[in-house]
């Protein structure tokens, strides 16, 4: 490529983001690329969260997708804790939020993932009131599951899919009680089906995860600012320390 004077903007730091500058230089890429990242944490995969980082079993450096100093021996330009707030596609630029910076592009990739679904009820502004989708959520929950182990807590997940049923396992792991409230039938009814989805159902009740099909919360009790109960709409009342609203993901447009 004869392409040293261009420059190749990439808005988004998950690993999307990462692999696209990996591989503008690893196939000759020689101008500038800007990678755009809105979280401070280097560029890191997302899997571990609910997994083996959740868990306690993987370290925390190992979620990264490069090892930091990587971006410089590469030189690609990392802002980190910037977001983009505008982008003039006649004039090539974006835009930083915090400052306004415009930054020419001749290429750009917007690789901004997406964010967790919230639940719109009351209670959710609580302080045990939880997401997981970044590196700064599980750090978090990881703390509260452990507590919740030490102190026989409640735990009270809305969302049978993947999310949920990974960190209702985490939780039993750590020695935490467990309630997942789902609408359908079985966890994760969209993408399995009933039968494989009784499967997994089965095999987490085994493990003492308790599930309450066919309901969604409508409100999150708390007093204090803290999280007491949580309701379903059939009339159920679960007792909860903390809710992780695991409802699904939207695209960050």
């Amino acid at each position: 490529m004869v392409d040293a004077d261009q420059t190749f903007v990439i808005i988004g730091g998950g690993l999307a983001g990462a692999k696209a500058a990996e591989t503008l230089r690893a196939e000759g890429f020689t101008g500038r690329v800007i990678l755009i990242c809105d979280e401070r944490d280097h560029p890191y995969e997302r899997p571990p969260l609910s997994k083996g980082y959740l868990l306690g079993k993987e370290e925390r450096d190992s979620v990264f997708v490069h090892e930091p100093a990587w971006y410089a021996q590469n030189d690609i330009e990392l802002h980190l804790g910037q977001t983009v707030d505008a982008i003039d596609r006649t004039a090539k630029t974006v835009r930083f939020g915090d400052d306004g910076t415009l930054v020419r592009y001749d290429k750009l990739l917007i690789a901004t993932g997406s964010e967790p679904r919230r639940l719109d009820i009351p209670g959710t502004d609580l302080a045990g009131v939880h997401h997981l989708r970044r590196l700064s959520h599980a750090e978090r929950l990881k703390n509260v599951l452990a507590s919740l182990g030490r102190d026989n807590g409640h735990l009270v997940i809305a969302g049978g899919g993947w999310i949920g049923l990974e960190v209702a396992a985490a939780a039993r792991e750590y020695g935490a009680e467990v309630t997942v409230v789902e609408p359908s039938q079985t966890p994760l009814h969209g993408v399995l089906g009933p039968e494989l989805g009784q499967l997994f159902a089965d095999l987490h009740a085994e493990h003492g995860v308790r599930f309450h099909f066919g309901a969604r919360l409508t409100e999150i009790v708390g007093q204090d600012g803290m999280v007491l109960a949580a309701r379903t709409d059939d009339g159920e009342e679960h007792p909860a320390h903390d809710v992780l609203a695991a409802i699904g993901a939207a695209p960050r447009t």
